[in-house]
């Protein structure tokens, strides 16, 4: 088996987490132009909904799968590459479009880029990493995701506010583009199984023996509710606040784009390693903790729910927003690392993609369609505080999670057991 030094592994590493980091861009700097692009379009908040959630999730989502499919069969590198030009070509294109219902149609195909590269990417990334050492590797690759929406918003509401929405898109294009060439001119593609010492021997099984054994693990299909659950308020919630705090507290896009990169992006990203990192370091006394960690994370923002929604101090609201926007990918890493141990490794890409359909069907499909009918649905008693009342009752979804993972908990050293054997 071919051997891949320190540097080469923290260098694809760095790479992979830049790609996630662009998609994060591409797919986020969409939230902080919900208003002006409202305010062009004349659409309603339900319609807004429609364009962050269904439209983008459904494609998402649903290409996940056979995207995955391939990566468990054919070159991660060129698919991670392919799918990496054909999101940031459409996120271009979103810069370009005249009419509402072609912008819709830009993110469609946004999505399906993005399909292509986060399966693929990692399962790499497990194929770098042992066990002992994945949770913390699949949480710095996570932090892409933080960083992203730290640039996304920080420049998209600087740009907009002086150029324009549609300027945020063409510049938020750029980067994408630039990393396509040095993708392709550098990243190695990792061998599988390098990490476990196994030699890749076998062919992918049909999608439905992977379906099959997911569905019949408990582990599985706890950790899918917890993960979709938190997604579904994580989605709702940061697709909305943005607006939230330019109606109900009269931020312009340039605030508001620092306030969110620095909860989101600093703030979240140093909480999405540091539960990846807690969960190597407790993982190895009690597996457990890799669903404890998520647990946690998803039950601290719940006390200070009613503070950030319904406060009218700008301030109040912001400090309590602190864990409800930073903590809203610290599942990924410890749940990205104990699915993987469920399965043998070229079932790795299909099992996270299943998970990434369930999580985005119901949270990014489902979250901000939520929160935008909700509010529409409410203002008639609750006038222009009917969005503030709409993200309140997304927190629901927090509770659910905690309850997800924590049953999660209770079966996964069992099953690792079986596996083992």
């Amino acid at each position: 088996m071919s051997v891949i030094g320190v540097r080469t592994r923290r260098y694809v590493l760095a790479i992979l987490t830049a790609v996630y980091l662009v998609n994060f861009i591409d797919r986020q700097i969409l939230s902080i132009l919900l208003q002006p692009i409202k305010e062009e379009f004349g659409v309603s908040d339900a319609a807004l909904g429609l364009l962050i959630g269904p439209t983008f999730a459904l494609f998402y989502s649903v290409m996940g799968l056979p995207m995955a499919m391939l990566a468990d069969r054919i070159s991660r590198k060129t698919l991670i590459g392919v799918s990496l030009g054909l999101f940031s070509a459409m996120t271009v294109l979103c810069g370009l479009v005249g009419q509402f219902w072609q912008l819709a149609v830009a993110r469609i195909w946004t999505g399906i880029g993005e399909a292509g590269t986060g399966p693929a990417s990692q399962s790499m990334i497990s194929d770098l990493y042992p066990a002992g050492e994945r949770a913390r590797a699949q949480a710095v690759y996570a932090t892409g995701s933080n960083l992203g929406i730290l640039v996304a918003f920080a420049l998209g509401g600087l740009v907009a506010t002086h150029f324009g929405w549609r300027a945020a898109f063409l510049l938020a294009g750029v980067p994408s583009l630039l990393l396509f060439a040095l993708l392709f001119a550098t990243l190695p593609d990792v061998p599988r199984g390098r990490s476990d010492a196994t030699e890749d021997m076998a062919d992918a099984p049909p999608l439905r023996v992977v379906l099959s054994r997911l569905w019949a693990s408990r582990t599985f299909r706890f950790t899918a509710l917890g993960a979709c659950a938190t997604c579904f308020t994580g989605y709702g919630v940061f697709g909305f606040f943005p607006a939230f705090l330019a109606r109900s507290h009269g931020l312009d896009l340039s605030q508001i784009g620092f306030a969110v990169a620095l909860i989101t992006g600093a703030g979240g990203a140093i909480a999405t390693y540091l539960s990846g990192h807690l969960a190597d370091r407790l993982g190895r006394r009690d597996v457990r903790w890799n669903l404890y960690i998520p647990a946690i994370a998803a039950f601290l923002p719940l006390p200070l729910a009613p503070i950030c929604f319904l406060s009218d101090d700008t301030t109040a609201t912001l400090i309590a927003a602190v864990p409800i926007l930073a903590l809203t990918a610290a599942f990924v890493g410890p749940v990205i690392a104990i699915i993987q141990r469920l399965v043998p490794l070229r079932m790795r890409a299909t099992t996270i993609a299943t998970l990434i359909l369930i999580d985005n069907i119901v949270g990014l499909g489902l979250g901000p369609q939520f929160v935008g009918t909700a509010s529409d649905w409410l203002r008639p008693g609750f006038g222009q505080d009917s969005l503030r009342v709409a993200l309140l009752m997304a927190m629901l979804g927090s509770l659910i999670s905690v309850i997800g993972f924590v049953l999660a908990a209770r079966h996964v050293r069992g099953e690792l057991r079986e596996v083992a054997q």
